[in-house]
């Protein structure tokens, strides 16, 4: 963390802390970090997790609620003034009743959940019931991609960016923004009306890269592609230029310009996340859509890789003693989740993991090596789909069965969004990196997006929770040994 804040920020982060310590004497608090890129399904799993607590879903792995340890799990007032309450009842609607997937998250949010509780000791319970608030941060996938740009200069990222622009899957999608930024001087008189024609292109060339058929995941900065109120505002007009190396920007130039808006960014947008969120997490969920990247391609599965070891530098991993938490707070357990794995027989979970343990083996090795707890698991936060297989005895291909979304596309047949049909996916192959070099067979492997399913009842007649693979397992990881 050193390499990405100073001795100011490290102050804030420290009485934050002391804050935290301070409220945790009167009630526990864990404060769970769940992340992701883009898509990959950060809202439907809060959705899901409370869901199921609440409404005392089927989470057989997850001991505390399997074994009725549990007595209550409730929500509560929001424990931030300034930062806006995630929608937890419109987002169960929407799923409920729209049959639909929430919206992508445009700006952060906050839940809090309360779990009431008995010891699973004896002793534990001659002091009563335990109580833990579990505060969720929901927060859009592309302001992760910026926490790297905290320790890189302006030249830097210039350096990065253009290198980035060139490599095969991008450089198609770059060419208008090279043409542009090829009549650019980055010594001429600053001038707003470039600098802004300059930010737009780079803007729509970044979007461009996040395309379903790009799928591509390194695009910082974060905020270009989910402005929100900043859209317009000087701290987000400004993009990269062509710069010898070791330019130093003079006095009133476009170069000077760009480089100050470029420090107003990172001051602005990105220092306050980190330092009042991400700084301030125990435990973090990573979750990770790499089926949409491997509908892209091989290209897109290795920018995912890049992107995820960037955003994961950013983490401190490990365990320490109370008195140095205060000054740097350590995540202690780290779950990587690859979602959707409903998109996927069961048969091929297994294959899903390895995939996503590959992507993120360096980030594993690290935060292991500083003392902290980390497990890969494949989930869906929510099941849109069951399992089945077609063919006759000789050979049975194992298919998921479910509505495809409106307008999506199998074998040039596309779907309404309300007829029911068995897909066969493919198969993942044994070695995961075969799909990152392009030697598998990747052009037989199909994902398409599934609409929510509709709540199954009990033979009682009562309308059961959110159904999903393996929540319980990572709530079980997550959460149990506070439980204890």
């Amino acid at each position: 963390m050193s390499n990405i804040t100073n001795l100011t920020d490290d102050a804030l982060i420290a009485f934050d802390n002391l804050s935290d310590m301070a409220t945790n004497l009167v009630t526990p608090t864990l404060r769970l970090g769940i992340t992701g890129l883009s898509r990959a399904g950060k809202t439907v799993f809060i959705t899901s997790l409370v869901h199921n607590l609440i409404h005392n879903g089927r989470l057989p792995m997850f001991e505390p609620h399997a074994s009725g340890r549990i007595a209550q799990a409730m929500l509560q007032p929001q424990p931030s003034m300034d930062v806006p309450r995630f929608a937890y009842e419109d987002h169960v609607k929407t799923l409920l009743q729209d049959h639909a997937w929430p919206n992508s998250t445009s700006s952060i949010s906050q839940l809090r959940l309360t779990l009431k509780y008995e010891s699973a000791t004896a002793w534990g319970r001659t002091f009563g019931s335990g109580v833990l608030n579990i505060d969720m941060v929901d927060y859009p996938g592309e302001w992760l991609l910026d926490l790297p740009l905290l320790g890189m200069t302006y030249s830097q990222w210039c350096k990065q960016a253009l290198e980035l622009s060139h490599q095969p899957a991008r450089v198609k999608l770059a060419a208008r923004w090279h043409k542009a930024l090829a009549k650019v001087d980055p010594n001429a008189t600053l001038d707003e009306t470039i600098a802004r024609e300059q930010a737009q292109i780079f803007t729509q060339y970044l979007r461009d890269c996040r395309e379903d058929k790009s799928a591509l995941s390194t695009l910082p900065p974060g905020r270009f592609l989910m402005p929100g109120d900043l859209e317009g505002s000087p701290a987000l007009t400004f993009a990269p230029l062509e710069l010898n190396e070791d330019a130093k920007p003079e006095a009133g130039s476009l170069h000077a310009l760009m480089d100050d808006r470029y420090q107003a960014y990172k001051t602005i947008v990105i220092k306050p996340f980190f330092r009042e969120h991400f700084a301030r997490l125990d435990r973090q969920i990573v979750l990770v859509d790499a089926l949409q990247a491997i509908n892209a391609g091989p290209e897109a599965l290795q920018d995912l890789e890049t992107a995820l070891s960037n955003v994961l530098n950013c983490f401190r991993p490990g365990t320490g003693h109370w008195l140095t938490s205060i000054l740097s707070r350590r995540i202690d357990k780290i779950l990587f989740a690859a979602t959707k794995a409903d998109h996927l027989h069961h048969e091929n979970h297994d294959r899903l993991e390895a995939l996503l343990s590959r992507l993120v083996e360096k980030a594993v090795a690290r935060a292991k090596f500083a003392g902290a707890d980390v497990q890969v698991q494949a989930i869906a936060s929510v099941r849109a789909t069951s399992e089945g297989y077609m063919g006759d005895a000789k050979e049975k291909l194992p298919v998921v069965i479910g509505k495809p979304m409106k307008d999506q596309l199998i074998d040039g047949e596309k779907f309404d969004g309300n007829t029911k049909t068995a897909i066969f996916p493919g198969d993942l192959p044994k070695n995961p990196s075969d799909l990152l070099n392009g030697s598998s067979d990747q052009h037989k492997l199909t994902f398409v997006r599934f609409k929510p399913p509709e709540l199954e009842t009990s033979e009682e007649g009562l309308t059961l929770s959110l159904p999903h693979i393996r929540l319980d397992r990572a709530l079980q990881f997550l959460l149990a040994d506070r439980l204890a």
